[in-house]
């Protein structure tokens, strides 16, 4: 039975909000750059971070003094390394058990750090479920003694983590995204799923497509200055099969109402509250029509109540 378009625009839309509501979905194909590149392998051509930000009831935050000769005796949040055949949170667990002496459950991430496909952090907020308080008796390569800090003055070996300690204590405070951990779901190369939307003057919402037997969201390689990601894909069970990520990401196209003339003086250009003409006929955009999915959408871009990804270029 032949789909209607008007089926296919429905199809679509319903794709749009399972992804806002964090949900996912395989990747079964990519509309750019994948010929070029080969599958990720981690700590081959990927190096995947966990970094975890636990609290105690004090807000005091967990750390653990470096044993490493480069930073010995500094002090940092429990991190390392996603070892061949790991999940994120397994990881996490085994950082934390390793370097702190706590068992400890993933709550949600709080911000994930990138320097392009080949180096990601992922930062979780996580709680303490078991273990004890590491000490210098059981000092090994890992770590020297972990501690409660209350944010006074200890050498630290990197100012980037005050950051993070910062959104932490603000998300404990009030939450501005849904708890977002990482969907067990496969990929074989680091991409992003993206919903690219533009907003009218009147409150609607476009969502580019691209063209085909069905109108998929496009996945692409990685690309920057995104609001932020609905949910991520990973599995990493099989080494260098299963070792991609997939980022299923929002993307507000905002107008650049300053432009050029052919002097190369800049001039203004009204708005026409429409979408820009798409180049290449591969895209299309499609007018969000479903009430609640257009609302759903306004309120994450104007808002950014949505899991953020910062570069770090």
């Amino acid at each position: 039975m032949e789909v209607t378009e008007e089926q296919q625009w429905r199809q679509v839309e319903e794709q749009v909000e399972r992804l806002l509501n964090g949900q996912g979905s395989e990747v079964s194909g990519c509309d750019l750059g994948l010929e070029q590149s080969k599958p990720a392998a981690l700590r081959k051509t990927v190096t995947y971070i966990v970094c975890g930000v636990i609290f105690n009831e004090k807000e005091e935050v967990l750390m653990v003094q470096e044993a490493k000769q480069d930073c010995y005796k500094q002090w940092y949040l429990p991190a390392g390394r996603v070892e061949v055949g790991e999940s994120l949170e397994e990881a996490l667990r085994r950082e934390v058990k390793e370097e702190a002496g706590f068992d400890c459950e993933p709550i949600t991430l709080l911000l994930i750090q990138e320097q392009g496909p080949q180096w990601i952090r992922f930062i979780f907020l996580a709680r303490v479920t078991g273990g004890s308080l590491k000490t210098l008796s059981a000092a090994d390569q890992e770590s020297l003694q972990a501690s409660w800090w209350d944010r006074q003055s200890v050498p630290l070996r990197g100012r980037d983590i005050l950051r993070l300690i910062d959104c932490g204590l603000k998300y404990r405070q009030d939450p501005w995204h849904p708890v977002t951990l990482p969907l067990d779901l496969s990929c074989r190369h680091v991409v992003q799923r993206l919903v690219l939307v533009f907003t009218g003057a009147e409150q609607q919402v476009w969502v580019l497509l691209i063209k085909g037997g069905s109108h998929a969201v496009n996945v692409l390689r990685p690309r920057r200055h995104t609001v932020g990601v609905f949910s991520l894909q990973h599995n990493g069970r099989q080494h260098g099969k299963t070792d991609g990520v997939c980022f299923n990401t929002l993307v507000a196209l905002v107008p650049d109402h300053v432009q050029r003339n052919e002097d190369g003086e800049k001039v203004e250009v009204a708005g026409t509250g429409r979408p820009p003409p798409v180049e290449n006929p591969r895209y299309m955009w499609h007018e969000v029509q479903k009430q609640t999915l257009r609302e759903k959408l306004l309120e994450k871009t104007k808002n950014m109540s949505i899991l953020p990804i910062h570069s770090l270029y």
